[in-house]
């Protein structure tokens, strides 16, 4: 599966984001996605993740009450509702995907990664 992020932007603390992570071929409505982060300098980190049918959804403590994640399986496109952002959420956004169809928090499940997609917050 070809994973490609957008939404990616510059906002002030305190804004919202939304980013998207179109997916193409005949079978990526049975992925699993998740969204992950790497900050400049540090590892890359699980933000969240939905499985294949967008009934289980799985979050990082750090965005809990923040974050939503959501799926169009008739678009395949999963969304990264972000809001009340603040400046430690700067970082590159990588979209994944698992053949497992499950909302996994581990970064090695994920057979398939896009580019990424640049947010950056200021303060």
């Amino acid at each position: 599966v070809h994973l490609v992020e957008s939404g990616g932007g510059l906002v002030q603390a305190g804004g919202s984001l939304r980013l998207s992570c179109a997916a193409s071929g005949r079978t990526a409505s049975v992925y699993g996605i998740g969204w992950l982060r790497q900050a400049p300098g540090k590892e890359r980190e699980f933000v969240a993740a939905i499985n294949w049918s967008g009934d289980y959804t799985n979050y990082a403590d750090s965005v809990k009450g923040r974050f939503t994640i959501s799926r169009e399986n008739a678009k395949n496109t999963v969304y990264l509702q972000m809001n009340s952002l603040k400046p430690e959420d700067t970082a590159v956004y990588y979209c994944a995907a698992n053949r497992a169809g499950t909302a996994t928090t581990w970064l090695y499940n994920y057979e398939s990664w896009g580019q990424g997609t640049q947010v950056t917050v200021s303060s």
